[in-house]
């Protein structure tokens, strides 16, 4: 039998541990469930789905709402199954054989794994002490490498630091001058105080990716988007498979896009129950980075952060051990969750650290 190409064989994939826990905190989900109301109307829209038929190749309905939402044109965005989905799209347009994807490391694995994938050559630079972007070494990536395409994720995966306007207008005019095709991965966007979305516009190399996974509340659907210059979407849309994103979860996500206040509120109250875990955690024997997401980055003092990983889940508490990640030796990741999920883990937290 014929064996896969011989740099996916040499890929060890992405993983992230699925166990049975009573507090599950390691893959930054929203710890509360949409809204009833939502999932009531989703009930009904169940039934006027024209199953025998194929679903709206253009997602007409949904990328006119997230338009409105962003206050760009329908043209400027683009819809796909995740926001993995939407980067996987992105690279195999703008990357692949005899082109270049340029990273900073330490953040979301996904960047460069999914590049590879794609055929696409992957360069890595790193970011400075505090883990944020370090514009000298973003010149360097830039004049060694020639990347088509870069990628930045503000809030940063899996550190929380959030890069400013200032920073990101910069490597934008390095992309541009480079003829290269900025990403600003915004998974957590909504937790952040400003966003790129603003800096968009038609003719501008940049691209803005979001995920209705974590305010949304809707990890369960696998729904993503872009919002770009419009013809860089055009690109876009030749490239993804037809039919790609099916109709019940098109209405979906318009539907959940009618319930922006309730996603405001779930925001506000994890930004609020962020503050209180980084105070408590403050008080422990671990370093704690500052965080703009639903999640925040800690390494144990005086113990391996294995161990501490592997002491929460004999306790039934799963946080993200990110030791294997550039830099990242010993640090772990906690999503934040309901009060009572932070206190459990809290206080095993304590009591193993003691």
């Amino acid at each position: 039998m014929i064996g896969p190409r011989d740099d996916v064989a040499l890929m060890a994939g992405y993983h992230s541990p699925q166990v049975d826990v009573a507090v599950r905190l390691n893959t930054n989900e929203s710890p509360e469930p949409p809204p009833e109301a939502w999932l009531a109307e989703l009930a009904d829209l169940a039934v006027t789905v024209d199953w025998h038929r194929y679903p709206d190749r253009a997602a007409t309905e949904l990328r006119e709402a997230l338009a409105a939402l962003h206050a760009v044109r329908a043209d400027q965005v683009f819809v796909a199954n995740g926001s993995n989905e939407v980067l996987q799209t992105l690279l195999l347009t703008y990357g692949g054989a005899g082109r270049t994807a340029a990273v900073w490391e330490p953040t979301y694995a996904l960047h460069g794994h999914i590049a590879r994938v794609t055929g696409t050559r992957v360069v890595e630079g790193e970011r400075g002490p505090d883990f944020a972007v370090d514009l000298d070494e973003v010149r360097r990536v830039f004049a060694e490498a020639a990347p088509s395409v870069a990628f930045l994720c503000s809030p940063n995966n899996p550190t929380g630091v959030v890069d400013d306007e200032t920073t990101v207008r910069a490597v934008l005019e390095l992309a541009e001058a480079g003829d290269a095709l900025l990403v600003v991965d915004e998974a957590y966007g909504q937790f952040a105080p400003w966003s790129a979305l603003d800096l968009v516009q038609d003719g501008r190399p940049l691209v803005v990716v979001r995920t209705f996974s974590k305010t949304w509340a809707m990890a369960a659907a696998r729904l993503g988007y872009c919002v770009g210059p419009a013809e860089v979407v055009a690109e876009l849309d030749k490239v993804v498979l037809p039919y790609h994103l099916d109709a019940f979860k098109q209405a979906a996500g318009v539907s959940a896009l009618r319930f922006r206040p309730e996603m405001e509120r779930r925001v506000a109250s994890l930004v609020e129950e962020r503050g209180r875990l980084v105070t408590r955690l403050a008080e422990l024997a671990v370093d704690v980075w500052p965080s703009g997401a639903n999640f925040v980055l800690f390494r144990p003092r005086a113990q391996r952060g294995g161990e501490v990983w592997q002491a929460l889940l004999d306790r039934s508490v799963l946080v993200r051990n990110c030791s294997s990640w550039p830099r990242l030796d010993g640090c772990l990741r906690v999503t934040i969750g309901t009060p009572d999920e932070d206190d459990a883990f809290l206080d095993a937290l304590e009591e193993i650290l003691r």
